[in-house]
C-alpha cells in the first residue's frame, strides 16, 4: 500500500463525507420514504417469504439498493468532476499505478455504500424488527455489491465526457437494473420469462444474497449468488484496469 494510494483514498472518502447531508442523509431518507409508501400499500397483501412480513422483506432490499446506487455515484461523480474541471491531471501525474487509482476509488465507493446501508438500518432499527440469520453472508454481499457498483462507476466516469452522459448511464442502465433486481418483490413470484430475465441481472444476485443473510431464505442459493456477483466484479475490475492503463479518455 503506497502513500499515494492512502492519500487518494483519504481524499475520496473526505470528498463525500464533507457533504454527508447530501451523500448519506438524503439516500437514507429516500429509502425510508420507499419503505413507508410500499409497506403501507402492500404489507397486508404480499408475503414474499413464508413467515416474513413484507415490511421486513423490504428493508434489506432497500438498504442494498441504496448501497449499490451510492457506490456507483461516488466513483463516477468524482471522476467526471475531475475530468470536467481539469484536475484529473493531479491524479495522473503523480507516481500512482493504475492499481493504486483503481483501489482508492473502489474502496472509497465501498465505504460510502456501507455507510449509507448502515444509515438505513439505523433509521429503521426501532420501527421494523429484523432478524440476522447469517451475518457473514450479509457482510460478504454488502462488500461485493458495493465494490461491483464502485467498479462500474469508475468505468462510467472514464467513459463519460459530460454530466448528461453520466446521467444517461445511471438513468438507463444502473437504475433500471437496480429496480428490477427484486428490491420490492421475490423473483419467484414472476412469470417464468421474467424469472429467467431477472437471472441475467447481476444486481439481482447481490440483493438476493444480501437478503439471505437476514432471513436465511432466498430465490437462488447464496453460494451461487456470491459466485456470480464476484465473477462480475472480477470482469469489471479487469476492464477498469485496462482502461486506466491505456489512459482511455483520461490522457487525451
Amino acid at each position: 500500500m503506497t502513500g499515494g494510494f492512502r492519500t487518494l483514498l483519504r481524499k475520496e472518502v473526505l470528498r463525500f463525507w464533507k457533504v454527508s447531508f447530501q451523500t448519506v442523509a438524503a439516500p437514507v431518507l429516500s429509502s425510508l420514504l420507499y419503505l413507508v409508501i410500499f409497506s403501507h400499500a402492500l404489507a397486508a397483501h404480499v408475503e414474499a417469504y413464508p413467515g416474513v412480513g413484507y415490511t421486513q422483506f423490504l428493508v434489506p432490499g432497500l438498504a442494498m439498493m441504496s448501497m449499490l446506487q451510492n457506490a456507483f455515484a461516488n466513483s463516477s461523480s468524482s471522476l467526471i468532476q475531475s475530468k470536467i474541471t481539469g484536475n484529473v491531471v493531479f491524479i495522473l501525474l503523480p507516481p500512482l499505478s493504475p492499481g493504486d487509482i483503481f483501489g482508492a476509488y473502489l474502496l472509497a465507493a465501498v465505504v460510502r455504500g456501507l455507510v449509507v446501508g448502515a444509515g438505513v438500518f439505523l433509521a429503521v432499527l426501532f420501527l421494523v424488527p429484523l432478524p440476522l440469520a447469517h451475518p457473514l453472508w450479509a457482510l460478504a454481499f454488502a462488500l461485493v455489491g458495493s465494490a461491483l457498483l464502485g467498479a462500474l462507476g469508475i468505468v462510467a466516469g472514464i467513459w463519460a465526457e459530460k454530466f448528461d452522459q453520466l446521467a444517461a448511464f445511471q438513468n438507463f442502465l444502473v437504475m433500471p437494473l437496480t429496480f428490477l433486481a427484486g428490491v420490492f418483490y421475490s423473483v419467484k413470484s414472476l412469470p417464468p420469462f421474467w424469472q429467467a430475465a431477472s437471472q441475467l441481472n447481476p444486481f439481482f444476485y447481490a440483493i438476493d444474497g444480501f437478503r439471505y443473510g437476514f432471513f436465511g431464505q432466498s430465490d437462488v442459493p447464496p453460494g451461487t449468488s456470491l459466485a456470480i456477483a464476484t465473477g462480475t466484479l472480477c470482469a469489471l475490475s479487469w476492464l477498469t484496469l485496462r482502461l486506466l492503463r491505456s489512459g482511455y479518455k483520461l490522457r487525451s
